[in-house]
């Protein structure tokens, strides 16, 4: 087992590596004690045309190790990158290194149009694919504790092993079906950059408000970016300057004291008096002066014309169910609850599932059986689609 925990070993095994025309990845890191994830191994496999295989891991907490020949390594356009269920590793790549992996490849996209379901695990695909057992002993390691085992190190490694075989597997299949596009169109999604910077101006998005009074998110954006901002100097959680539901209630009834802030129960006792209190005070104070943050127009846009029928919603997944079967496609990867109730609703605007490959497969359908073009019916026992004849 190759261990890299040397700037010079990195820059030899970086060239190991320059011929491969993919690299499997997968991290270990922590987060829970920290705002910004800690990057603790970085597993990295590969077949090398002629020569076999090759997997080693980086340790990135090696004393003085510098990670810029890897960062330059994964940029590279002619090396594919396979992850699964990369996102919060194309985020690490993103914040430490400042990069997005690109060419990319994520196997748990594929495996949902691989007829794998929704969410596919990697031990599911590295059973079903590699005829494999994964080895979950080792889940829960503190992956900062150093030294670490053998096993340890054995269970982390298999995370990209495997994927090798998924990935080769996914690719033949893909070419043959025709479908490589529609996993490139989902994976595009991840390696937009908006998706990892942590703008604190922007941070009351996460909690998903779920009203349009101009106050209320006024005081929510300020009191989610202030929140933001201290996460970020301590590099603490979020939740532990303040809890969610204690934005949300303090932007709901703002209190105009102190006292009245020690009277909301998601607020600590004693936060009034503290650093943080006279911080989040001044917040309080800046929001309800403020106007509504960029994008609070939004929600109202979100919001039902009219709420969809229930029952023109079930007919929707019916059918949506029927077309995912019928191409051996995950439903979600095709149209998910909001596109749902935006048919059931007639508002189409921004429906992903009516454009491309998605509207092909159930898109111009829903539109039909809208219309009363199209009808779900029994047949022998097994629900099925039937065209209606026009009068």
């Amino acid at each position: 087992m190759k261990i890299v925990d040397s700037t010079e070993g990195l820059t030899a095994f970086v060239a190991e590596l320059a011929n491969a025309p993919y690299l499997a990845l997968d991290t270990e890191f922590l987060r829970d004690q920290t705002y910004y994830p800690k990057l603790c191994l970085i597993q990295v496999a590969a077949n090398l045309p002629g020569s076999g295989g090759i997997e080693g891991i980086i340790d990135p907490l090696a004393p003085g190790i510098d990670l810029t020949s890897f960062y330059d390594l994964i940029k590279r356009p002619d090396i594919v990158k396979v992850l699964h269920a990369g996102r919060q590793d194309i985020e690490i790549f993103y914040l430490q290194g400042g990069v997005l992996p690109d060419p990319l490849f994520d196997s748990q996209i594929a495996a949902m149009v691989c007829g794998f379901g929704d969410a596919a695990s990697y031990e599911t695909l590295a059973r079903k694919i590699a005829r494999v057992e994964i080895d979950k002993s080792a889940r829960f390691t503190d992956w900062s504790h150093r030294p670490l085992s053998k096993r340890q190190l054995e269970y982390a490694l298999a995370d990209v092993t495997h994927l090798r075989v998924i990935y080769e597997w996914m690719k033949a299949r893909l070419e043959k079906t025709g479908r490589a596009a529609w996993v490139a169109e989902e994976v595009a999604a991840l390696q937009d950059p908006n998706l990892y910077k942590l703008d604190p101006e922007s941070a009351w998005k996460r909690l998903k408000p779920r009203t349009s009074n101009k106050r209320f998110l006024a005081v929510l954006a300020a009191l989610a970016a202030w929140r933001e901002r201290e996460a970020q100097a301590r590099d603490i959680p979020r939740g532990r300057v303040l809890k969610d539901e204690a934005l949300t209630e303090i932007a709901a009834h703002p209190p105009e004291s102190g006292e009245a802030l020690e009277r909301i129960r998601a607020v600590p006792k004693g936060f009034a008096n503290s650093r943080l209190g006279k911080g989040l005070t001044e917040a309080i104070a800046a929001g309800m002066t403020a106007e509504p943050p960029e994008g609070a127009a939004d929600q109202n846009k979100q919001r039902r014309r009219r709420e969809p029928s229930q029952a023109v919603m079930d007919l929707l997944k019916t059918l949506l169910r029927l077309r995912a079967e019928a191409v051996g496609v995950a439903p979600r990867l095709i149209a998910n609850a909001e596109d749902i109730e935006r048919l059931a609703a007639n508002e189409d605007d921004e429906v992903a599932a009516l454009h491309g490959w998605r509207n092909e497969v159930f898109g111009k359908d829903a539109i039909a059986l809208r219309k009363g073009d199209l009808a779900i019916a029994l047949e022998n026992g097994e629900a099925v689609v039937v065209e209606l004849e026009g009068e």
